[in-house]
């Protein structure tokens, strides 16, 4: 049989041609350390997104790795919207109600932004990363993440889509009457030179005490008691806004004001005492419905929260009064693990709320490890150390970095404006989104290192295992069981206040496929000092194992059948061991 030539050459070029695109491709990417390899779920983590946005892309996450995630709706907002959980683990390994929880969430101050993409971020690091780091993979056949990237979807609409200041709205959208005028929210912010942002208003005035900075025409400055002045002076008029119901105040009733995070069933004030309580604890919608859904998960050992800003992780107690809550042996803990957070977050301080910060009563930590038992932290993300790596750094920075690293791309510049009120004045200053959200070439960073910070508190969440057997013959058919249960992580099963509250059900060690005649806790291996269970010995009842430690077990069985001895606890999980 003869070939053409040309048909070899067709040949060729067909085998040769996918090989040399395949290079092609092959040489665009190359992977970045620490960071996934081509993810399945494409997301730019240099931008915010809107509550719709963030429960898009979660449920992208969701239906890419629907063998990792389980995503529900774990209530309703004010508004109707639907407040978004991805439960996230290897569903193929294990019983995931079974396994210790971690639960984290952002957002529940509508401003504090920066929580929802950090939330995602690590929906998505985690399942783009299962299977391909180690890290990661035993980390999700270990555990379950409970992620809810927003509580408070309505007011972060409210924030991104409306005039707003960098701090407005804290607050959920239900209507109040901040000016007990017997009107509900008539005299928010106007946002009059269209910018989407709420800044400020100055005017000319012979009796000003403002200049302008000869330096930056941006900048107002005090003028000093021994100045002379020869230029023009401004008055500030305070922000952006008109008299909406003509009663001499600007911006007076804005969005109902009222804290969520002073909401919470834990050592609860009312308003006059602590500034930002609703009706009672948990009469906003959006608390409610965490607190439920954490109700019906005893397996939470961890949690976090993160809030914006000024670069702290935060410890309770929140308030003086609650300081006997936490114990030293807890302390200890929460000291391993937010001292650890400092070194992998520069220029974050780990922190105790009530001592270096104020008082809170009915915040959300406080009712995390007071109610439930649960290690938490939160996270005041963005400081301003990171203009410049400088913890000296301050507010003039904002203006330095706004010219050299955005390109003026934060600041709204002076205009004039006819105001009903004022005459002519001038609008212009920072817009909402800088100054405590983190710009947008920052982020990626920002919610990485918060991540890492989240995943080394979830990696020392209890891990349990039967670490040994040991079977020891007696007379009349008889046998001694000692079983060493360890935990070989930071934390305990029971916290100090689940202990002192018996919050979670105690720690049980059973032994199966074999007939008990006496089970008992060992405590003194050396001395044989026991203390026996008489009822049910079976089924040995522990009430705590500690971190980094080995409880014993013993039982007397009779009989040479194999048996499996297995530990079972609501934050440790459960394993099991046969013997052989």
């Amino acid at each position: 049989m003869k070939i053409h030539r040309y048909t070899i050459q067709s040949l060729l070029l067909l085998f040769l041609v996918p090989l040399a695109i395949n290079a092609q491709k092959s040489s665009e990417i190359f992977k970045a350390s620490g960071s996934p390899e081509n993810p399945k779920v494409q997301i730019s983590f240099n931008r915010y997104y809107t509550s719709e946005g963030l429960a898009a892309l979660g449920k992208k996450i969701a239906d890419a790795y629907p063998n990792l995630v389980r995503r529900k709706s774990i209530g309703k907002s004010t508004q109707g919207r639907d407040i978004w959980m991805l439960a996230i683990t290897n569903y193929k390994k294990g019983n995931a109600d079974r396994k210790p929880g971690f639960y984290v969430d952002g957002n529940i101050h509508s401003n504090e932004i920066q929580g929802g993409e950090i939330c995602t971020y690590t929906a998505w690091y985690l399942t783009e990363s299962f299977g391909k780091n180690d890290y990661i993979t035993e980390m999700l056949n270990d555990r379950v993440f409970y992620i809810v990237p927003t509580i408070n979807p309505d007011a972060r609409n409210d924030y991104m889509l409306e005039g707003n200041t960098p701090h407005s709205p804290r607050a959920g959208m239900i209507a109040l009457d901040d000016d007990r005028d017997g009107l509900f929210d008539e005299d928010g912010y106007d946002d009059l030179d269209g910018d989407g942002s709420i800044t400020r208003m100055r005017r000319k005035s012979p009796y000003g005490n403002m200049i302008v900075d000869p330096k930056d025409p941006r900048k107002m400055i005090q003028i000093g008691p021994d100045d002379v002045v020869t230029v023009q002076r401004y008055e500030f008029l305070g922000g952006e806004g008109i008299d909406n119901d003509n009663d001499g105040r600007i911006n007076e009733d804005t969005y109902g004001y009222y804290d969520p995070n002073r909401d919470w069933g834990w050592k609860w004030q009312p308003d006059y005492i602590q500034r930002g309580a609703y009706k009672y604890p948990f009469s906003a919608p959006e608390t409610r419905a965490v607190a439920d859904f954490v109700m019906t998960k005893p397996n939470i050992a961890g949690a976090q929260s993160y809030h914006n800003s000024g670069g702290m992780i935060l410890r309770g107690p929140g308030a003086q009064e609650d300081i006997s809550t936490y114990n030293r042996q807890d302390i200890r803990i929460y000291d391993a693990i937010g001292k650890k957070g400092e070194k992998m977050i520069p220029g974050y301080r780990y922190l105790t709320v009530y001592k270096d910060l104020y008082s809170v009563f009915g915040g959300e930590l406080d009712w995390f490890y007071g109610s439930r038992g649960i290690y938490t932290f939160t996270n005041e993300i963005f400081t301003r150390f990171a203009y410049y790596k400088d913890k000296n750094g301050g507010r003039d920075q904002s203006y330095d970095f706004d010219k050299e690293l955005q390109f003026y791309d934060s600041f709204t510049p002076w205009k004039k404006f006819n105001h009903p009120t004022y005459g002519e004045i001038e609008i212009g200053g920072f817009k909402k989104n800088f100054g405590r959200a983190t710009p947008g070439f920052m982020l990626e960073e920002e919610a990485h290192r918060n991540m890492a910070f989240t995943f080394y508190h979830a990696h020392h969440m209890p891990r349990l295992s039967i670490a040994d057997i040991k079977v020891k013959k007696l007379k009349g058919g008889l046998k001694e069981v000692t079983a060493y249960i360890k935990n070989d992580r930071l934390m305990p099963t029971h916290a100090s206040q689940d202990l002192k509250y018996k919050i979670t059900r105690p720690d049980f060690v059973s032994i199966t496929g074999t007939k008990v005649i006496a089970g008992m806790i060992v405590t003194n291996e050396d001395f044989n000092f026991t203390t026996e269970q008489k009822v049910n010995p079976e089924k040995i009842k522990v009430r705590n194992i500690p971190g980094n430690s080995v409880v014993k077990v013993r039982w007397i069985v009779k009989g040479n059948s194999k048996f499996t001895v297995t530990v079972d606890s609501a934050k440790g999980g459960v394993s099991s061991r046969s013997s052989k």
